[in-house]
């Protein structure tokens, strides 16, 4: 196997590592002395960047984070993909890196490659964080109106557009207060049309509903109690399905994990750590 090709890029804590001919760009955030590692797969059309303050709030946890195919400093593919080939893009990261096994965490569609990368590399996985996030096609949809809203990427490449429709399409604190929503527009990088439609064509018929019970590593489900985009009802559905997990209700919509980082975080250190201590199921 020829060794990776790794340079710094221009922004701080970042890398590009060239796996598989494919250019990803990632970076590992976080106190330096954590001892465990948080493998962390963004919503879709998101930017490493704007898990940066989700990742300042963890106390003993580094996280690592990917730009997928098409978004940020991640080029798109020539042809589309499907959850599977990103998940193992992953494992090579991990591999590259000489990182044997990660925590995992997943928000919104990074909670679908969450569930991929547990179930295709089950050695890999220690403990399972899902957050906003649903089994796929068999989910409780939305509000329709909202989720039109996502089929377009003009929310990534038009920073006045997330303001006016961010509220209403996340729910929760920004009902009320826009403040975080202007903090992850200025984070966010422009992503090409061809890269979020490749994210979009990967959800596109993917389900975990079936193999749901094969996952063997303990589970956070972590959902919105005022969600436009993942009603909490799909946070239960996984629960249902999953051997060993438990659901823990936010007091927010789909963004919680940026309008209450340092809580969001205490939560999954404190579910990190008790899984650790627990064997693995049978």
């Amino acid at each position: 196997m020829n060794p990776p090709e790794i340079r710094e890029t221009a922004v701080a804590g970042s890398r590009t590592a060239t796996i598989s001919g494919q250019k990803l760009r990632y970076a590992m955030l976080g106190p330096e002395s954590a001892r465990r590692v948080l493998l962390a797969f963004n919503g879709i059309g998101a930017s490493l960047e704007t898990a940066v303050p989700f990742a300042d709030a963890f106390q003993d946890t580094r996280i690592l984070t990917f730009d997928v195919p098409g978004v940020g400093g991640s080029p798109a593919p020539s042809l589309p993909y499907r959850m599977t080939w990103v998940a193992r893009l992953a494992a090579r990261l991990l591999d590259r890196l000489d990182i044997a096994q990660v925590d995992v965490f997943g928000v919104s569609w990074g909670g679908a490659l969450a569930q991929q990368f547990v179930h295709d590399f089950p050695e890999r996985g220690r403990g399972l964080t899902l957050a906003a996030t649903s089994a796929g096609f068999v989910m409780v949809p939305g509000n329709p109106k909202v989720l039109a809203r996502l089929a377009t990427p003009k929310r990534y490449t038009m920073p006045d557009y997330m303001l006016s429709i961010g509220p209403s399409l996340y729910g929760g604190r920004l009902r009320e207060d826009d403040t975080v929503i202007r903090r992850h527009a200025a984070a966010m990088k422009p992503n090409s049309q061809r890269g979020y439609l490749y994210q979009l064509l990967a959800g596109v018929g993917w389900t975990s509903w079936l193999w749901l019970p094969r996952i063997r590593v303990p589970v956070l489900v972590m959902m919105g109690d005022d969600d436009p985009i993942v009603p909490l009802v799909n946070g239960r559905m996984l629960v249902s399905r999953l051997s060993d997990a438990r659901l823990e209700v936010m007091n927010c919509g789909h963004l919680f994990i940026l309008t209450d980082p340092e809580g969001t975080a205490r939560r999954i250190e404190e579910f990190l750590t008790e899984a650790a201590g627990r064997p693995a199921a049978a």
